[in-house]
């Protein structure tokens, strides 16, 4: 995804509050979790005052992500945060109307009834939503971390600096995989995202 695409998906999904999984979309778009460690993330690792998130599991076997590196702390872009407190939100409103039928596990990311997220539910929801934001159907939910990468570098990120944030052993790794999306690169992560993407409306 490029920024322009980013920039159109981003605007769209600040238009309408239709989408439960938005913040799904703009997590890993904004911050290049993996879509495994974002089905599992719970709210107990979350802090939307501090304005952090702590990527410590994943829906992998037995709950470890994918290496030792990838347990991170990171800082959360604004938009980041804003959609988590409006999702945060829209999820307290479904816990009430299931009421007895809620099966709370903490996660961020669910299900109307508290259970967790399939992978094709996420991919058929994130087709819906690039598909309204006029970018077609065609996206995976692992694209989104590659649009964070490709964003970064092309923004003049360094390679060292956005393998940490995506939790890769080495740039090696991060050369290896997204080979195609780096560029050569001064800052980081979130100041990055906020920087690239501008601040939230009304903000000061």
């Amino acid at each position: 995804m490029t920024l322009g695409q980013a920039v159109q998906l981003l605007a769209m999904l600040n238009s309408t509050a239709c989408f439960r999984l938005s913040a799904y979309v703009v997590l890993p778009l904004l911050t290049g979790v993996r879509t495994e460690e974002a089905r599992a993330l719970v709210w107990s690792e979350v802090d939307l005052d501090a304005g952090t998130v702590a990527v410590y599991r994943s829906v992998r076997t037995k709950g470890d992500t994918k290496t030792r590196r990838s347990r991170r702390v990171l800082k959360l872009p604004r938009k980041v945060v804003a959609a988590l407190r409006a999702h945060r939100r829209r999820q307290t409103t479904e816990r009430l109307r299931a009421g007895d039928a809620w099966r709370d596990h903490g996660l961020v990311f669910c299900r109307e009834d508290g259970t967790a997220l399939g992978r094709w539910q996420v991919r058929r929801e994130l087709g819906q939503i690039t598909n309204a934001a006029g970018l077609g159907e065609q996206w995976t939910p692992r694209e989104l971390r590659h649009s964070f990468v490709s964003i970064l570098s092309a923004s003049g990120v360094p390679l060292e600096d956005i393998s940490q944030l995506v939790g890769h052993v080495s740039t090696n790794v991060t050369e290896r995989v997204y080979r195609h999306e780096i560029r050569p690169a001064l800052t980081k992560g979130a100041v990055a995202m906020d920087k690239i993407f501008g601040r939230e409306p009304g903000s000061a």
